[in-house]
């Protein structure tokens, strides 16, 4: 993988990262503490919306968010690989180039 490459796949993986962490951070902070009382108007399950995500959503927000990530680091790597397959094969037609023409 060139240095180029390699950059451009940490961004993208450092990006997916953060997105992900907001995410989390507004379903377990932000509805479980910062808007409790307005979520704590509606009910679901029987609960409070705002008891029910501090106690339960946000555990579901955070498994829903591991799959997210599998899913997308997947996708990331395959698109990476071919990148990389594709440079690989160039860097030996390259060499074979340069071997016929030394003979």
């Amino acid at each position: 993988m060139s240095s180029n490459s390699a950059n451009s796949y940490w961004k993208s993986n450092l990006k997916i990262v953060a997105s992900l962490l907001l995410v989390w951070f507004i379903a377990s902070f932000g509805a479980g503490i910062l808007f409790v009382d307005a979520l704590d108007s509606i009910r679901f399950a029987g609960f409070k919306l705002g008891f029910w995500m501090a106690q339960q959503g946000s555990i579901l927000v955070f498994v829903v968010l591991i799959l997210v990530y599998i899913r997308l680091m997947d996708k990331l790597d395959a698109q990476y690989a071919s990148d990389n397959a594709d440079e690989i094969t160039a860097q030996s037609n390259t060499a074979q180039t340069q071997k016929e023409v030394k003979q």
